[in-house]
This record gives structure tokens, C-alpha cells and sequence, in this order.
């Protein structure tokens, strides 16, 4: 191991709270170190499919109720009002320093990173942000018939094949230079497209990767992957998708019941005790505080989830239909 990854491991090392039962052997994390020194909390507020007139105020009541991580991207159409959210708690005395925001470049801005965060930092209000995202490694047609969605007229997506993602990230490279982003990643990246993009001489090594994980898509390869490189993983749609069918998974009522809590809490539990940090979308008002309890899970409550896909097979809930192999196994 080299020295820097050796010294990041190190401190990698969790901030954590003692299991409220007093068990002094078990802990919950509350933040992880990202490769830059940086701490990110255990467990952010997503924003993606949260619909007009209930962002603002979703995210206001997070923050306020104890959360310091949002979740935000250019495609979700939504960032005003997120900004809006983040105002309102700021004028309420939450502080700035003590929020962790991240967002996204989206798949038309590739050539002209700079032009879509400027455009984040103008929807939601701040001169920075804490990590900064490419959200899909496929570039498409910045001059298409749409600006976010372009396609040919036989429906297939409008790729710019004259550009790759690592020209992308080389240019989120020089963004990272302004100070108008803390760090930069990457999301949904598999190992072969990490592996490509590490590979790059001098190349930043991506902060975090964002992926789809539940039981049903555990990803353990990428995890373990990121893991080894110092890469922070976070977890989307960690409750399954729209209507959380995972909660009627025997497997995780059981845990639950065990630990006394709900199958929400027992699905982001089961991210941070795999030194993942989940993001779960809510605009319920009772929802979002059960998402942000975590409580401390054994070997056999994670082998028990881990055990789900395994008899009812890996399902991905999240897919565009890019047209692009993006190097994932259960998609080849």
C-alpha cells in the first residue's frame, strides 16, 4: 500500500456514536473521511423525484431536524427550490460550514463543466459546494433538439462520441481549481470505468462514487473496489425504488424486528455498516427522521441482507437507456 492511501485509511477511521443501549462494543458512524481530508456525514437527504412545492420544505425540515448532508443534481429540475430549503435553514441559524452539499454535472454539459455548476451554485444559492459529481460517464449532444434529454429521431440518446468521460473529469479537474467545488467524483462509475479513468497519469482520484445499493443490488465489487482505492461510495434509492418493496423482503423485517425498528432504518443501517454513505429521498415530515436513525448491525444482520439477492436475484431499479455498455455485470 502506498503511503498517501496507507495515511488516508488511517484516517478514515469514523467519528461514531456509542449504541444507545449502552453495548460499549457497538458503535453507529456518523461521518466518514473522504480522500481529501474532508468529513462527510453518514447519511444525506436525496432530492431526486422530490416534486414541486415539497423540496424547499423537505429540506428545510432536514436540516433543521438534525441532518447535515443534502443531496442535489442538475437534472433533478429541482435545485431552486432545494437552494430555497437551504436558505430558509440557513436564516434559521443553521450554518453554512456545517452543511455538506452535493451535486452533479449533467450528460450535455460534459464539454463545459464550469457553465452547468455556475448554474448549480445560481439555483441554490451558494458560492461553493462540498462535492461535485459527473452523474453519468456519457456525454451527449450538447447542441441536440433537447437540452438535457437529445435524441435522434429514431429515439436512440444523441451521444457526443467525439468526447469521453475522462476528458470530462480532466476538465472537472481544472473546476476543482476555483474553489467552487471542495472535491469531485464520480457516480455511477462500475470497476472497468474506474479502472480506465485511474489509469491516467496524475489523474485526481475521485472523492466518491454514487451508485444504486440496497439487497437487491449490493454491488459488493465496486464497493470493495472504491474501498481499496479511497473511494468513498455513496448509496442511491438505498430503500429500492418508488413504493420501497424491500420492506416486505422477509429478510429485512426479521432484522428489524430484531433491532426493534422499522425496514427503513434497518436498509440505511445496512449501508453505514459497509462504510457507505446512503442518501434516502423523503418529503414526509416522519419519514425523513427515521432516516437519519442508524443503529449498530452484526455480521449475521448483513449477511442475512446480503443473502436476499441471492434467491430473488439482482434487480436494478435505475437504467437510462443511454445505449452505452456501462461495464456493470448484471448488465452485460
Amino acid at each position: 500500500m502506498n503511503p498517501s492511501l496507507a495515511n488516508f485509511m488511517l484516517a478514515r477511521t469514523p467519528e461514531h456514536i456509542k449504541n444507545p443501549e449502552g453495548d460499549a462494543n457497538m458503535s453507529v458512524n456518523t461521518h466518514f473521511k473522504l480522500n481529501t481530508g474532508a468529513s462527510i456525514p453518514a447519511v444525506g437527504l436525496g432530492t431526486w423525484q422530490s416534486g414541486p412545492g415539497e423540496v424547499a420544505a423537505a429540506v428545510e425540515h432536514a436540516l433543521k431536524s438534525g441532518y447535515t448532508h443534502i443531496d442535489a443534481a442538475y437534472v433533478y429540475g429541482n435545485e431552486k427550490e432545494v437552494g430555497e430549503g437551504l436558505k430558509k435553514a440557513f436564516e434559521s441559524g443553521v450554518k453554512r460550514e456545517d452543511v455538506f452539499v452535493t451535486s452533479k454535472l449533467w450528460c450535455t454539459f460534459h464539454r463545459d463543466p464550469i457553465k452547468c455548476l455556475n448554474e448549480t451554485l445560481e439555483r441554490l444559492g451558494l458560492e461553493y459546494i462540498d462535492l461535485w459529481l459527473m452523474h453519468w460517464p456519457v456525454p451527449m449532444n450538447p447542441n441536440g433538439n433537447h437540452p438535457l434529454f437529445p435524441k435522434h429521431e429514431d429515439g436512440s440518446r444523441d451521444l457526443d462520441t467525439e468526447w469521453s468521460y475522462i476528458d470530462t473529469y480532466k476538465k472537472m479537474e481544472e473546476v476543482l481549481k476555483t474553489g467552487k467545488t471542495k472535491a469531485i467524483g464520480v457516480s455511477n462509475f462500475s470497476v472497468p470505468y474506474l479502472e480506465k479513468l485511474l489509469k491516467e497519469p496524475n489523474i485526481t482520484v475521485p472523492a466518491a462514487n454514487q451508485i444504486e445499493n440496497h439487497p437487491y443490488l449490493p454491488q459488493q465489487e465496486i464497493v470493495d473496489f472504491c474501498q481499496s482505492k479511497g473511494i468513498q461510495v455513496q448509496a442511491y434509492s438505498p430503500l429500492g425504488s418508488s413504493g420501497s418493496p424491500l420492506f416486505q423482503e422477509e429478510g429485512v423485517k426479521k432484522v428489524a424486528e430484531k433491532h426493534n425498528v422499522g425496514p427503513g432504518t434497518v436498509l440505511i443501517s445496512y449501508q453505514v455498516a459497509r462504510g457507505i454513505t446512503p442518501l434516502p429521498k423523503s418529503v414526509t415530515a416522519t419519514r425523513i427522521a427515521e432516516n437519519l436513525k442508524v443503529v449498530p448491525l452484526d455480521s449475521s444482520d448483513i449477511e442475512a441482507l446480503n443473502d436476499i439477492h441471492k434467491t430473488k436475484g439482482l434487480t436494478r431499479f435505475v437504467y437510462p437507456a443511454f445505449g452505452v455498455n456501462l461495464g456493470f455485470p448484471d448488465k452485460q
